[in-house]
């Protein structure tokens, strides 16, 4: 399913990982991968308020949680700095969606990253 939303059709995610050689790109595909599902959910399911969206966004939240693995496996991980990245990214597609009151650290409950 293409993404409608024109703001998140032209959007980087997670250009600062690909940018950082620490991280690699095939696992930072997969992160990428994640977000854009969730885009394709948030569209597909349209949320109507801020519960809705943190049941999608946790679901996400999970798939990074087992990305991890990939990332130590790759010699790499989800630290501080990839936490923001990763946490940013879902505030840029929370607010892409129209929920830009939306909680950061709702956005990614349940994280062990």
């Amino acid at each position: 399913m293409p993404i409608t939303n024109q703001q998140v059709a032209g959007h980087s995610f997670l250009r600062k990982m690909y940018d950082d050689s620490y991280f690699p790109d095939h696992v930072v595909d997969q992160g990428r991968a994640v977000l854009l599902r969730l885009c394709e959910r948030i569209e597909a399911e349209q949320p109507s308020d801020l519960v809705i969206l943190y049941g999608l966004t946790q679901a996400a939240t999970e798939e990074f949680n087992l990305l991890d693995r990939e990332f130590v496996a790759a010699g790499s991980g989800i630290e501080t700095v990839a936490r923001e990245w990763i946490c940013d990214e879902s505030c840029f597609v929370a607010s892409a969606y129209g929920f830009a009151d939306a909680d950061a650290e709702e956005l990614t409950v349940g994280r062990d990253w």
